[in-house]
């Protein structure tokens, strides 16, 4: 697989100069030619990329997902992630910049620690974020004082950029945020989907069915497991593992009131392979064993 591993081997992949600071990077689209090479049928990078698109055509396959660049305005993609770009769908009159920051950048801030709560940057194609003109507005400010400082590198120079950064991630979060909320409709589908999905996993009798994963779940809806969770974290306060969690606990406690069941043949029911695992998540959830809570009822 292909590796982009320098901010100036991306540059010369767009036809740019060389970039003013090593390890990050304001592009404009408009100012960008892709060069016709074989890298762009598959690579990996190095870097992390926020885009900020006006008017861009083009597809791009990031991870097993598709993003269709004239859908959405502000998309993100991390290091490491397989990515393939169709250069036959590209347009030349791409506008818009892309902010690009080598993983290495940030080795020794507290940002790098705190990016992966970002859920954005694993979001597939159907979660690209549309802004309004004054979101847009807000994060152009953002990245442009970001580029001007670029110029003037010195050992201030890593902690300003990194705390535009930031600020540019946190403004995201907020505009996602507002996405979930203003999209209520389509917010309350999602949520009754996962409400029967949930239910009818537990309704079922195959006890080889296994524990109820957070993947499994964002899988059978099309959705990301971040996407997910950020979604049930805005509307219930709970995030995906919380919720299943909470069926679990429910469909246990149906179980040891109404039934004759052991506690290992009920754990097994739920899906877990050692009855151990199913007492002590029990425990922790309600403050009382298994047996405690099923005498409670005597």
């Amino acid at each position: 697989m292909n590796t982009i591993k320098s901010i100036s081997a991306f540059h010369k992949l767009l036809s740019l100069p060389e970039p003013k600071h090593p390890m990050v990077s304001v592009i404009n689209l408009y100012e960008s030619i892709f060069i016709e090479d074989d890298i762009w049928k598959g690579f990996v990078s190095r870097y992390y990329c926020v885009a900020l698109k006006r008017n861009a055509k083009g597809k791009i396959k990031y991870g097993q997902q598709h993003y269709d660049y004239d859908k959405g305005v502000l998309s993100f993609t991390a290091p490491n992630q397989v990515q393939y770009l169709d250069l036959k769908t590209m347009d030349c009159e791409n506008t818009g910049y892309l902010l690009i920051f080598h993983e290495d950048f940030l080795l020794k801030h507290p940002l790098a620690k705190t990016i992966s709560s970002y859920g954005f940057f694993s979001y597939a194609v159907n979660e690209a974020l549309h802004l309004s003109e004054d979101e847009e507005n807000d994060l152009l400010e953002i990245m442009y004082k970001i580029d001007k400082e670029c110029q003037h590198i010195d050992h201030h120079t890593q902690e300003i950029i990194l705390s535009q950064i930031e600020l540019l991630l946190n403004y995201s979060k907020r505009f996602y945020e507002r996405q979930f909320i203003t999209r209520k409709s389509g917010s309350h589908q999602l949520l009754t989907k996962f409400e029967s999905y949930l239910n009818d996993y537990f309704d079922k009798k195959s006890a080889d069915k296994g524990l109820l994963t957070v993947h499994q779940i964002a899988e059978a809806m099309n959705l990301s497991p971040n996407y997910l969770s950020d979604l049930l974290k805005i509307h219930t306060g709970q995030n995906t593992q919380q919720h299943i969690h909470e069926k679990l606990i429910s469909k246990a406690k149906e179980k040891l009131s109404t039934t004759d069941l052991s506690v290992s043949e009920i754990a097994y029911e739920l899906g877990f392979e050692h009855s151990q695992s199913f007492s002590t998540l029990f425990k922790k959830k309600t403050n009382m064993s298994p047996l405690e809570f099923r005498q409670s009822f005597n």
